[in-house]
């Protein structure tokens, strides 16, 4: 069974990686669609591997507690 899929609460796509980079893009303005595009992509390059690591480590140990207690609600 794929909890995460299953469990609003432990979305990958909510996880770690888009907080952060909700919080890079809070309060700029761009002009259009390019400009997002490369301002995501230049600060996707800027995040150091272990950014990118310590995001599946702490998704890894959250989808195993859910796993742990038979899928109930995960705290953060």
């Amino acid at each position: 069974m794929n909890v995460a899929l299953k469990r609003p609460d432990l979305a990958p796509s909510d996880f770690h990686l888009f907080l952060h980079l909700k919080k890079f893009l809070g309060g700029q303005r761009f002009d259009g669609d390019d400009e997002v595009k490369t301002a995501v992509r230049e600060w996707f390059a800027s995040q150091a591997g272990e950014f990118y690591n310590e995001g599946i480590e702490r998704l890894v140990r959250r989808l195993d507690k859910c796993l742990n207690i038979g899928g109930d609600y995960v705290e953060k």
